[in-house]
């Protein structure tokens, strides 16, 4: 704060100011110098540690984000068109099942439970190491069954407009199919033998804390259908956007990422 001085009594040079310091202009060359000091106070290192906090924190975010909200992944295999594209890059909303504390087993609170007809992403129950994305049909309690590669829920037929069928006259019958017999409803038909196929098997009742889940491309899907039932346990989230998709069946593989852009599937809604 200056001190104002009164009009009627100027300091003189001859007067007496005991205890008081006259004021000193600041040139700006002196300015500049301080500046100068001021700046070369601070260090390489300070420097480096200032930037070093930011890409912490910065990691924080990212590792939170990732890990409670938002995960993005690839889809590698043509198990869902034509909902799902091979190249397409999805946004997975972790948060809407609770998505797990790392290293408890345990969940967050769940916006809602996974419904019929939602696509969701869970770890595979054969190698917990890889994510599989399908279609969830069957809920605890239900009772499912195929017909001629017609899904059938609790006795009703199930519209399916997202369903694609590359193969529709053949019907496999793999050994993998046995683990079904452990869940048949002990009907009449299945008394006389149990031998179920692709596109005909059950009725199979879905236990507690499990999902039956299914390829949208039905007869390329490696689904319920031969490794049996998801536990709640292993479900991730579900996606809900398509944040970049290219072709990558293309001769200069390489570049597809950049010159095969599917522009009209970026940010397409999952449903």
């Amino acid at each position: 704060m200056s001190i104002n001085e009164p009009a009627s009594s100027p300091l003189t040079s001859g007067s007496a100011a005991e205890g008081m310091i006259p004021s000193r202009s600041i040139t700006p060359q002196q300015r500049v110098e301080a500046l100068r000091e001021l700046n070369r106070g601070r260090s390489k290192l300070a420097f480096v540690w200032e930037w070093t906090k930011i890409f912490q924190v910065s990691v924080l975010l990212f590792l939170l984000i990732r890990t409670f909200l938002v995960e993005a992944f690839k889809i590698p295999s043509g198990s869902m068109e034509h909902t799902l594209l091979v190249g397409d890059f999805l946004l997975v909303n972790k948060l809407v099942y609770g998505a797990e504390v790392p290293f408890t087993h345990t969940r967050l609170p769940r916006l809602r439970q996974p419904q019929r007809g939602d696509v969701i992403v869970f770890e595979w129950p054969e190698d917990p190491s890889k994510n599989f994305v399908k279609r969830l049909v069957g809920v605890p309690g239900d009772t499912l069954e195929m017909r001629e590669g017609i899904l059938v829920r609790n006795g009703d037929r199930v519209p399916e407009r997202y369903v694609e069928h590359t193969e529709p006259d053949m019907d496999p019958a793999p050994e993998d199919f046995r683990w079904q017999r452990d869940y048949l409803v002990r009907t009449a038909a299945a008394a006389a033998g149990y031998h179920p196929s692709r596109n005909n098997w059950g009725p199979l009742v879905v236990p507690e804390k499990s999902y039956f889940v299914l390829g949208d491309n039905r007869d390329n899907s490696l689904d319920s259908r031969y490794w049996g039932f998801v536990p709640d346990s292993l479900v991730k989230g579900r996606p809900f956007v398509v944040y970049y998709s290219y072709v990558p069946d293309t001769a200069n593989a390489s570049l597809a990422w950049l010159t095969r852009i599917r522009w009209t599937r970026l940010g397409e809604r999952i449903r």
